[in-house]
């Protein structure tokens, strides 16, 4: 007799999905140094974000008679661009068991549905690049810039100062980037604000060790990377007094105003209405899951 073709169905991930996926991912991930400690931090991470009402709160998974065999994580988050809100989207990690691998398509379709949505993709694997173009991305990023901002000169009457619980939001500074700093700051990273003229401009930094034991920051949001470059002085020499002497910011090119190297590695993709800018990893597996 014939045997039945297995049951293969596609749907949000839900609360009770949790262990189930962490040991599927824990397997799947096992040579990339991910345990099954970081998924379990990873869905802590997702459960206690604030994904906008209506948008899937961890992903999706390819279920076949009950069981997880592939999922995609994604994660959803409201962003102010040009003073409008809009959703953004970081697709995060995916797999497929190889059995299944031909049902791929079916959860990449479901997950990348919503036109209005920007989704963007920082850690893509090589051998994948031409799976993102054929799905209709395109590289925003080419690589990075090793900078030692410190080297900068200084900016007169400029303040720098970790971002403190009880700040007030303004003119110069939104209650969405408020929350920003904030939220960042409990994910690990260094929040600050840099004050000219009266006004307060946002950064978020990420501790990070090259090699194990070489420190550096990874700019993780900035409005724009000119500001970067304007308060490199300042910002840098308060970074290397607590020990950090490099920033890396993600760029296409050597940075002009800034001393150091650049590198093409590491690209990053997008696909949607808004092109993500360069220094903006805000709400990105790369803060929230320490990737």
């Amino acid at each position: 007799m014939l045997s039945m073709p297995p049951r293969i169905r596609c749907r949000e991930i839900d609360k009770a999905d949790i262990a189930a996926i962490v040991d599927l991912l824990a397997s799947a991930f096992r040579h990339h140094h991910r345990t099954r400690d970081f998924w379990v931090r990873a869905f802590e991470c997702l459960s206690q974000h604030p994904t906008p009402v209506g948008f899937p709160k961890y992903g999706y998974l390819l279920e076949c008679e009950g069981a997880p065999v592939g999922v995609i994580l994604l994660i959803f988050s409201s962003l102010v661009v040009n003073g409008e809100t809009r959703i953004r989207c970081n697709v995060s990690s995916w797999y497929v068991e190889p059995p299944f691998r031909g049902y791929a398509g079916m959860l990449v379709s479901r997950a990348l549905k919503r036109e209005h949505v920007t989704y963007f993709n920082i850690t893509p694997v090589p051998h994948t690049l031409p799976i993102l173009e054929a799905q209709g991305y395109v590289r925003y990023c080419a690589g990075r810039f090793v900078s030692v901002p410190a080297l900068c000169g200084w900016s007169h009457g400029c303040r720098v100062a970790a971002v403190a619980s009880d700040a007030r939001p303004g003119e110069d500074l939104s209650s969405f980037e408020i929350e920003l700093l904030l939220a960042h700051a409990n994910y690990g990273c260094i929040s600050l604000t840099c004050s000219s003229a009266s006004r307060r401009y946002p950064f978020v930094f990420m501790p990070r060790l090259k090699f194990g034991f070489v420190p550096y920051a990874y700019l993780a949001y900035c409005r724009d990377l000119e500001d970067f470059v304007r308060f490199a002085g300042p910002l840098g020499r308060f970074l290397a007094r607590r020990g950090f002497p490099m920033v890396v910011l993600d760029s296409n090119g050597p940075v002009r105003g800034l001393i150091g190297r650049y590198s093409a590695v590491s690209p990053k993709y997008f696909k949607g209405p808004d092109q993500p800018g360069l220094g903006d990893l805000a709400y990105s597996e790369r803060v929230m899951f320490g990737v």
